[in-house]
């Protein structure tokens, strides 16, 4: 007689989407346009040390996000996460205004 094995696996797909979820990139950056419906331009600054010379130098990337409530404004500073493709160039979502523009 052949004996089966129960596999008792307590891990739901569930859970692996909502760990998936909760891995995804999260930046912080300074809103430079908001022209655009319901999208914005967030430039992410960060200081990264120089290979050879040790000299700190600072460094940019411009994302552009979607602002669906249009809430943010050029100046502010928001927090953006990663997201499925929205359109052509737009990968980030604004997740939160951390500070308006004075």
């Amino acid at each position: 007689m052949e004996q089966t094995e129960e596999h008792t696996d307590t891990h739901t797909d569930e859970q692996d989407e909502a760990v998936d979820r909760n891995d995804r990139k999260e930046r912080i950056g300074v809103v430079e346009s908001a022209k655009m419906d319901k999208t914005i331009t967030v430039s992410v600054r960060r200081q990264m040390k120089h290979p050879m010379y040790g000299k700190y130098l600072e460094r940019s990337s411009t994302f552009m996000a979607h602002d669906e409530g249009d809430e943010a404004n050029e100046g502010d500073t928001v927090r953006i996460m990663e997201t499925r493709p929205i359109s052509k160039n737009k990968r980030w979502r604004l997740v939160e205004i951390i500070e308006r523009a004075k």
